[in-house]
């Protein structure tokens, strides 16, 4: 019966040592709240830290940030418009579109979209 016991402690501890570790880092990463200049378009979904002044590229888990750039009724893509952003920032893969930017940001919620920049914050 002893080793029933030992046998049932071994395997909680494999199984919970390998949930621990199957983590993904971005889960682990607290988000921030990111204030800067969004452009969208068919090939560029990229935003300016007005902050750092850094580009990143965007990806929208939120799938909100798309549609409410879509929903401000520009002529022509890629306008800039003021955003203020939950999210993490992470590598850009290699590969495909956004490998061109040293970081992703992953929006998460999207605090404020405006077309209105504000000069004091974003020059």
């Amino acid at each position: 019966m002893r080793i029933g016991y030992i046998k049932y402690f071994a395997f909680l501890f494999v199984l919970i040592a390998a949930c621990s570790c199957n983590r993904s880092p971005s889960k682990t990463k607290e988000s921030t709240i990111y204030k800067g200049l969004y452009s969208f378009g068919p090939e560029i979904k990229s935003f300016k830290d007005c902050d750092s002044g850094r580009e990143f590229w965007v990806a929208d888990s939120s799938a909100q940030l798309e549609l409410q750039y879509s929903q401000l009724n520009f002529e022509k893509p890629y306008e800039p418009v003021y955003v203020e952003v939950e999210g993490i920032k992470l590598k850009s893969g290699k590969e495909g579109m956004g490998s061109e930017y040293d970081s992703t940001l992953v929006v998460k919620k999207v605090i404020k979209i405006t077309k209105e920049i504000p000069q004091d914050i974003c020059n």
